[in-house]
């Protein structure tokens, strides 16, 4: 397959008024001429290699985010927006919407952010629920907060030197420094609550159901509520669109507690070490929780987060989804996939598949229409708190990474990542696949095409572009 021409004239010319310099100061510093510069911007030529490079040398950004930043998602997102019925009669194709993206990438990403924030009602809303904000900010700092980090290995640095167990060196910090100390409570005394503050009795109160990785994530957690203070504080006072801080009481307390949870995953797997454990065990999972003492869950999140300048790892993204796939939790971090953001899941992913299989991992290379292919791998998860008779949760964690990153992962070994992969979509309604036999409704959009004379392999028909 033919590698795909990088066009990112919006992202540079984002960053050359970013950085205050005109066409002609950034083409002198690139040694490029201005007009060539001027062609770039206007996506009327591709970014080669050796202009890739000078752009990474001469300003301190990742080279990956000049695809990921595509205005509104890039062509094939916007194309997913118009395939709303209400645009159905304008007969867009993709030769306009990449022609739009080329000429006036600002209108395309204000096209975008309106038709994101219509309502049910066809309205622009006043606001957003408070999750959408969250993830809007996360997402903005591509879930990697480095003062948080640097702050966190710092004292991990620290609890290591005075004990071996980090559960024990956080309690005995607690209790000698804050005045805290830690009970761990029968399940009947808490009945439905795993982690409980007493400040009367100044003590912090575990549930006996959590499980050591959790009563080790729990104290980290307390323990940032009071040392990482002025750094998330500051995350938060900047955060929402116009950095003043949200408006909603519910998401700042919701981003406080994202915040929260990754310094208490930071804490436990520190950012080199786990860094130099992923790239020594080949982002071994099940190797990477017996080494740091961590879930599953925590440690497919703190994948996504791995973005340190000059110490990157491998971009991966991570969904949470429950049997009926409803999503509760996605960081695309730096892959800019799409398979996060979408609304809808192709059933040919093997997202799913990993119910069937509980605790088992299921590795699948899949291609998206647009031809992205991804390393996938998908594990159930059970949140603590499971009791017998009870009610119990059930998750997928679905992670990813681009086929062109993966060869390095114990996952891949044996897989030929260069050969046929599963052609999936982002859902029946934003997919436009014509062959596909597990087809269950036609693209938004789509006239359905009725031939009474034939029976296709896909049981729905429609009109192409």
């Amino acid at each position: 397959m033919a590698e795909r021409k990088l066009l990112a004239g919006h992202a540079i010319r984002r960053l050359r008024r970013s950085a205050g310099l005109t066409q002609a100061a950034m083409a002198e510093m690139l040694t490029i001429s201005p007009s060539y510069l001027n062609l770039v911007e206007r996506n009327q030529r591709p970014i080669s290699a050796t202009l890739l490079i000078k752009l990474a040398e001469s300003f301190d950004f990742d080279p990956r985010a000049l695809a990921a930043g595509e205005p509104g998602g890039g062509a094939d997102a916007i194309r997913r927006r118009l395939a709303d019925p209400m645009f159905a009669d304008l007969e867009i194709d993709r030769t306009e919407v990449e022609e739009w993206l080329a000429s006036a990438p600002g209108g395309a990403a204000a096209f975008a952010r309106v038709f994101d924030r219509i309502g049910d009602g066809g309205a622009v809303e006043a606001g957003d629920d408070p999750v959408t904000l969250v993830r809007r900010e996360i997402e903005r700092w591509r879930n990697h907060f480095a003062d948080l980090d640097a702050a966190a290995e710092s004292l991990a640095d620290e609890l290591r030197l005075g004990a071996g167990d980090l559960y024990g060196a956080i309690a005995e910090r607690l209790r000698a420094k804050h005045g805290l100390t830690i009970r761990v409570l029968p399940a009947d005394v808490l009945p439905d609550t795993l982690r409980r503050l007493d400040l009367h009795a100044r003590q912090l109160q575990l549930s006996e159901v959590l499980d050591p990785a959790s009563r080790t994530f729990a104290v980290a957690f307390q323990l940032g509520q009071i040392e990482a203070k002025a750094e998330i504080d500051a995350l938060v006072k900047g955060a929402g669109a116009n950095g003043a801080g949200f408006a909603d009481r519910a998401a700042e307390r919701l981003y406080r507690r994202h915040l929260l949870g990754y310094f208490a995953a930071a804490l436990m797997m520190p950012y080199a070490r786990f860094l130099r454990g992923c790239e020594t065990t080949g982002y071994d999972i099940e190797l990477l929780q017996r080494r740091f003492g961590a879930g599953f869950e925590h440690v497919a999140h703190r994948l996504t987060t791995l973005q340190r300048v000059g110490a990157r790892g491998l971009s991966f993204f991570m969904i949470r989804v429950d049997r009926a796939g409803q999503a509760s939790k996605r960081y695309p971090g730096a892959s800019g996939a799409a398979l996060v953001e979408a609304d809808g899941r192709c059933p040919l992913w093997r997202l799913h598949h990993a119910f069937d299989r509980p605790g088992s991992l299921v590795v699948q290379l899949v291609e998206l229409e647009d031809g992205e292919r991804w390393l996938t791998m998908a594990r159930t998860v059970t949140p603590q708190g499971r009791r017998y008779g009870a009610i119990n949760a059930e998750f997928s964690i679905g992670l990813g990474v681009a086929s062109a990153q993966a060869g390095v992962l114990s996952a891949a070994s044996g897989l030929d990542l260069t050969g046929v992969a599963t052609p999936i979509g982002l859902g029946c309604r934003a997919c436009f696949r014509s062959d596909c036999p597990q087809r269950s409704v036609a693209p938004a959009g789509r006239a359905l095409l009725i031939n009474e004379r034939e029976r296709r392999t896909s049981a729905l028909t429609f009109a192409g572009d």
